[in-house]
């Protein structure tokens, strides 16, 4: 590599990562940062081409172990002097990061993967102490410390507690106990970000956050359909023909009346205004959905009820529309 002050670059801040970054995350990091600034992706573009060569140049160093062992050691120092690099192997960077992109060769990924990501979106922070827009949340701009990283995390809430928010404690991986504020209508598999609560700053900077998954468990009665809750009702036989007023359960509430109307079939939807899921963005409704319960065992005298029935009903067949449209 080219003779350089290794002391006044911060290669790990350049490439947006920590100092015990594995091989394969850091090959990851400068693959994302090096399609980005590409001279063949910004034509013209005099500070993305400077800005790739930095970032080819760390890599350079930082993915080779000799070369990132001493520059380890020259940076921890930090007595200000001038040091230039020694030679050594290549870092395969360039090429090598890139040879599956554009058709070349390309050495394996190494290292292992973390429980915990980098945080997402964090370019547009980065790059803000880079081109005039502020640091803060970066990973690598030119002033400020390293934020923290993102730390992903699961649990498990009943129907209830998501449908109508809550506040839960958990505790995380180090054994802290934490508080968490569920929000009333989440979805199942939706995440919450907790923040602050990822891993700390290596350098003063601020934390990272926590960002949880929420799988919700299935409720024996109720289901979700964006902010309405649906319910299957039975109703008898009778109850469908003549019309009736039956009770509906809500969750976590009182039964409601409802009319069903003379000839109702099944997979009719009663509409129960305001009792379905409410957040900021609105209230739902109850969706009672009618299914006409067929009796499985009659009596003989039921029997002979319901033969008088079929004795006197028109002379018709319901399937005959069905039978000409499949002929059509």
């Amino acid at each position: 590599m080219a003779s350089q002050d290794w002391f006044d670059k911060d290669f790990y801040k350049v490439l947006g990562v920590s100092k015990d970054i594995s091989d394969a995350e850091l090959k990851k990091a400068y693959r994302k940062l090096a399609r980005k600034y590409h001279p063949d992706s910004n034509q013209g573009d005099a500070k993305a081409e400077a800005t790739f060569k930095e970032i080819s140049e760390a890599y350079s160093v930082l993915s080779d172990a000799e070369q990132r062992k001493e520059y380890d050691q020259i940076r921890a120092m930090g007595s200000g002097a001038r040091f230039t690099a020694g030679g050594g192997g290549q870092g395969g960077g360039f090429e090598d990061v890139f040879g599956g992109m554009f058709g070349g060769g390309g050495g394996g990924a190494r290292g292992t993967s973390y429980s915990y990501q980098q945080a997402p979106g964090g370019f547009d922070d980065i790059l803000g102490g880079m081109f005039g827009r502020g640091g803060g949340r970066g990973g690598f701009g030119a002033y400020g410390p390293t934020r923290g990283r993102d730390v992903t995390a699961r649990t498990t809430i009943d129907f209830v507690t998501a449908v109508k928010g809550d506040t839960i404690k958990l505790q995380t991986a180090d054994g802290k106990p934490i508080t968490v504020k569920i929000p009333a209508g989440v979805a199942d598999q939706q995440k919450i970000k907790l923040r602050g609560k990822g891993e700390p700053s290596p350098d003063g900077g601020e934390a990272g956050d926590i960002v949880l998954t929420v799988t919700v468990r299935k409720h024996p009665v109720f289901e979700r359909d964006g902010l309405n809750l649906r319910v299957n009702v039975p109703v008898t036989f009778v109850e469908a023909t003549l019309g009736a007023t039956i009770e509906v359960p809500t969750l976590g509430g009182n039964p409601v009346k409802l009319k069903v109307a003379p000839g109702t079939p099944s997979g009719r939807v009663l509409r129960v205004k305001g009792r379905g899921v409410e957040t900021s963005k609105g209230k739902g409704d109850l969706l009672a959905v009618v299914q006409v319960a067929v009796p499985s065992h009659l009596t003989a005298e039921q029997r002979e009820a319901l033969e008088a029935f079929h004795s006197v009903e028109p002379a018709e067949n319901p399937r005959t529309e069905l039978l000409a449209k499949a002929r059509e």
